[in-house]
């Protein structure tokens, strides 16, 4: 009897450290143009990522780039490959116009820029963008055919890959190994708890087989994260001010491995300027947690302090570093 093939034959998992997420390379199948790169990574890591990917083409064309979503650590890398290798950008359409006019920033309260690097603080080099694609559409990559899912929660436009034949499923930032990513919509004061519990329902309605994560190594045993991600998701929604406090140290450890290394002063600099902290700030402020810090610039220098305590950044001599 032959063996089944795996699930990944004719895809590769190029898995990445932080900041950048995961890029999946769907390789061309006989009489397709070329091979589809789901996700590209953070623009720390574009000349990373161009390389990496020209060593899994092997002289294979890039046929085009889809992005999961915006945010910053999945589609930085977008302008090096675009560059480098002429492929085409679809995204999913909630921000296409956006990219286009390359929107990124806004009033300096704002926290829903139409670009979301200008309210987290982050960088994103510019790209452009050639088409989009939507849930309920199939994309034909590798000889399969891919779903188009919704996924919102984690960002409202994101969109999830599944595969039904070989049960793959690419699934951003929707589903990892042992949780989550954090749930922007509940952070800048819209729902968004409820959309992560309806896609775990969804993915736990499908027949997959393994899961490549926007994060971290692909995995099998999807029962398990799943419930994983469940008590997780039931723990913010019990407390919502507990994901808040968690978002807010992501952003701040994000930023550091941004920068590397950063004075205390200018990490406060960023922290005032950085329009999702300072609303963050208001609304623990006003629930209670943050009222010892009468600004966003001390709130920052006690959550610096916590985070050194964790062990997540290093503090020398009025200097803070990733760790």
């Amino acid at each position: 009897m032959a063996a089944t093939p795996h699930p990944l034959n004719g895809v590769t998992v190029l898995e990445r450290g932080w900041l950048s997420s995961n890029n999946i390379l769907i390789h061309a199948a006989p009489g397709e143009p070329g091979a589809v790169l789901v996700d590209t990574g953070h623009v720390n890591h574009a000349a990373q990522t161009v390389a990496l990917v020209r060593q899994a083409l092997a002289g294979q064309p890039l046929a085009r780039i889809v992005n999961t979503h915006l945010h910053s650590d999945h589609c930085g890398g977008n302008a090096a490959l675009q560059q480098a290798l002429g492929a085409p950008v679809w995204l999913p359409p909630g921000e296409a116009a956006a990219v286009a006019a390359w929107n990124d920033s806004a009033p300096d309260d704002a926290v829903e820029g139409a670009l979301s690097w200008h309210a987290t603080g982050q960088r994103c080099a510019r790209f452009t963008v050639s088409g989009t694609y939507a849930a309920g559409d199939v994309l034909r990559a590798g000889g399969r055919s891919w779903q188009v899912l919704a996924a919102p929660g984690h960002d409202p436009h994101s969109v999830m890959l599944f595969d039904a034949e070989h049960g793959v499923l690419l699934s951003a930032d929707a589903l990892w190994e042992h949780g989550f990513g954090v749930v922007f919509p509940e952070i800048v004061g819209e729902p968004g708890f409820d959309d992560v519990g309806a896609v775990l329902d969804l993915i736990a309605g499908l027949p997959v087989r393994l899961v490549v994560p926007g994060h971290g190594a692909p995995f099998s045993d999807v029962a398990s994260a799943l419930a994983r991600a469940r008590s997780r998701l039931a723990g913010f929604q019990a407390d919502p001010l507990r994901h808040a406090r968690h978002a807010i140290k992501v952003l701040i450890k994000y930023h550091l491995m941004e920068e590397r290394t950063q004075p205390l002063a200018g990490l406060r600099a960023w922290a005032v300027a950085t329009p999702i902290f300072k609303d963050l700030w208001r609304q623990l402020n006003d629930a209670g947690p943050a009222g010892a810090a009468r600004s966003p610039g001390d709130w920052c220098d006690a959550l610096v302090a916590d985070l050194v305590a964790s062990g997540a950044l290093a503090l020398t001599d009025g200097v803070v570093s990733d760790a």
